[in-house]
């Protein structure tokens, strides 16, 4: 049993034979020879080893011991669950932050389109002789012009956008 427990534990830490003569101060010849039940390591020996391994005596001595390998890999597929939960949960935030972002362009757009449209383009009638008048108007102009024709296609795009983020967030819900 002490052959076995000694075998399998060594493994599950990862540690060659090599690595623990090296860390027990013995050769690895004396590792072999525990490990094939042809002899077996003192008292003092066996404390070290015991600390080593970060195990008691007792299981070294009396428990059969069944190298880990699975519960490695149940601990990696939870981490990986995890990552995955955290990388959905980010996604998730974008999404939201993108339809939100999407609904307050359209909003925007919507107020200030119908604050020109209604205001009917009073800088038309200026008196444009004055540099810094006409100055104003162009920019008012242009102004006008970027809110009457390129507005509503921005609009369509936001209306499209806030319609694409929700699709994605409900498949994604399902």
């Amino acid at each position: 049993m002490l052959n076995e427990n000694i075998k399998a534990i060594r493994k599950s830490k990862g540690l060659s034979q090599e690595e623990l003569a090296v860390k027990l101060n013995v050769v690895r010849q004396t590792i072999s020879k525990w490990e094939q039940g042809l002899s077996v390591p003192d008292a003092d020996m066996l404390i070290s080893i015991s600390e080593i391994f970060e195990t008691p005596v007792s299981t070294l001595l009396g428990e059969n011991i069944i190298e880990t390998k699975a519960d490695d890999l149940k601990v990696i597929s939870e981490k990986l669950e995890i990552i995955n939960l955290q990388l959905a949960n980010r996604k998730m935030t974008k999404q939201k932050l993108l339809h939100w972002l999407f609904i307050s362009l359209g909003i925007v757009i919507m107020i200030v389109f119908i604050i020109l449209f209604i205001s009917h383009s009073p800088y038309l009638n200026w008196d444009y002789s004055n540099p810094e008048t006409s100055v104003m108007g162009v920019v008012l102009h242009a102004f006008e012009w970027l809110f009457i024709r390129v507005a509503p296609l921005l609009l369509i795009g936001a209306i499209t956008g806030v319609y694409f983020t929700r699709k994605l967030s409900n498949q994604e819900n399902n």
